[in-house]
């Protein structure tokens, strides 16, 4: 059983700063905006990254390390404050934003054994997370193309535009980032990953993509070069997203009335 997380939220947050006149925020919702925080976007009476440590805690996680920017205080304070947690947060900082693969490649220090990682900005259900703590590592969450836009809030438009994930089985046999002829596909990925110590050292080597990024897919791929299998498992659960201002409202609905116990 995993028991701890690598969870990214260092992003630039660069859509989240755009106007959007029809999006209805209030005061502390419009500053986590225009800071591009999405992990601190107050939803209820919790931010975003309270409502995942959550949900990663009724997965039984125990153990969080968090990468954040060295500008993200109010994170690193709201992170580390006292009181009761059911999960133990290190803030881990990424100095540049260089891409996933340096995210987890960060976090090498703090994290034991095999890990679960996460976006920061993602709420993906309890079964999903509790499925990949219990699988062996390495292994992916393969996410229903078409689930995530019946059942979440995500759009078609942004779900063409993840990694479209090739499946043998239970078995990934291949990741591509961004489809770029808009082809439609089954299975894609969010960055919800159970990974080995090797893979998370091997994040560190790998080179810039063409989108001048060093992508976590890449250290997976290298892995299975080598030889490494990387169990695929199924969901056809919504994933929550919060990319965009216009996200915020339907996020808030969604999780009316959720318990939020980090």
């Amino acid at each position: 059983m995993i028991t701890q997380a690598i969870i990214l939220a260092r992003g630039l947050g660069t859509r989240m700063r755009r106007a959007e006149p029809t999006a209805q925020l209030d005061a502390s919702q419009s500053a986590a905006a225009a800071a591009g925080q999405k992990a601190m976007m107050p939803v209820g009476d919790h931010p975003l990254i309270d409502h995942l440590l959550s949900r990663c805690a009724d997965a039984g996680i125990t153990r969080a390390a968090v990468v954040i920017a060295p500008e993200h205080e109010a994170m690193r304070a709201h992170l580390t404050a006292g009181g009761v947690r059911r999960v133990t947060v290190t803030c881990v900082e990424q100095l540049e934003p260089r891409g996933t693969a340096d995210a987890v490649f960060a976090a090498r220090g703090v994290v034991h054994g095999d890990a679960i990682v996460l976006n920061g900005d993602n709420l993906y259900p309890v079964r999903a997370l509790r499925v990949l703590a219990s699988a062996d590592a390495p292994a992916l969450v393969a996410f229903d193309a078409e689930a995530l836009v019946r059942l979440g809030n995500i759009p078609a438009e942004r779900v063409r535009a993840f990694a479209a994930v090739e499946l043998d089985g239970d078995q990934l046999i291949g990741i591509t980032e961004r489809p770029a002829d808009g082809t439609a596909v089954r299975w894609v990925s969010m960055n919800c990953w159970a990974l080995t110590p090797a893979i998370i050292v091997a994040c560190g080597e790998v080179a810039p993509s063409p989108r001048g990024e060093l992508e976590l897919p890449d250290a997976v791929r290298a892995a299975m070069a080598a030889g490494a299998v990387v169990r695929a498992l199924r969901s056809s659960e919504p994933v929550l997203d919060l990319s965009q201002r216009g996200d915020v409202a339907t996020l808030a609905l969604a999780l009316r009335g959720a318990e939020c116990r980090p």
